[in-house]
């Protein structure tokens, strides 16, 4: 295999995870997550599915009117604005990630940004991380279509101009990564940087070596 393009999530590989990040909007707020997280199902379902984030990512809700709902199965009087104060304050870029896929792209490798992301973060995400430093960024709330559906795959490949079996993705959630094996991508589960770099390396070697035979 010859890999041409690697797209890599955000949320969760060029940050923390996810789930450190929303322990934090809980203790910001005073909020219990086992109540937060059953309010959330319930709004949720509203919505036909069970993919907590689908709502206002898309966006089918604003992040504001979402939380509404959510606080007013909580029985709350008020509602946060939103959750980007809590999800980017103090969260720290995963740089070693980033440098890797600097030095990817520096050595003529495509390299894009495929996230699942809520209109009202956009400009918190690029205070993190540079969108200058990619070579295309796909995001489900301007494209309206998110991971793992395969609608989301098919326009990367055509911002990146390569076949499935060129292209490499990386996400923190099996569901994704699936989804992306499912349109006949390589995916990288990524639960830890080292490794996923080191599985990263392992794809992209006929690569390298011919880049270093140049």
């Amino acid at each position: 295999m010859t890999v041409r393009a690697v797209w890599t999530d955000f949320g969760g590989v060029l940050t923390p995870p996810i789930a450190h990040t929303m322990m934090a909007f809980c203790r910001k707020h005073g909020f219990d997550p086992a109540e937060v997280g059953a309010a959330a199902a319930k709004v949720t379902a509203r919505y036909g599915t069970d993919d907590v984030m689908l709502p206002i990512d898309t966006p089918l809700v604003s992040e504001r009117d979402w939380l509404r709902q959510i606080a007013d199965e909580m029985g709350l009087a008020e509602a946060p604005l939103t959750m980007a104060d809590s999800w980017f304050d103090g969260r720290e870029t995963n740089h070693a990630w980033l440098e890797r896929l600097v030095a990817l792209r520096a050595s003529g490798m495509f390299v894009g940004l495929l996230s699942n992301m809520v209109p009202a973060w956009d400009e918190h995400w690029r205070r993190m991380v540079d969108p200058g430093l990619f070579d295309a960024v796909v995001l489900s709330f301007e494209v309206g279509m998110r991971k793992p559906s395969p609608g989301i795959f098919a326009l990367a490949l055509e911002r990146s101009g390569t076949r499935p079996d060129e292209t490499v993705f990386v996400d923190d959630l099996a569901g994704n990564c699936e989804g992306a094996r499912a349109v006949g991508w390589t995916a990288v589960h990524f639960t830890d940087t080292a490794a996923a770099i080191a599985e990263l390396d392992a794809l992209l070697t006929p690569h390298t070596q011919q880049k270093e035979l140049i």
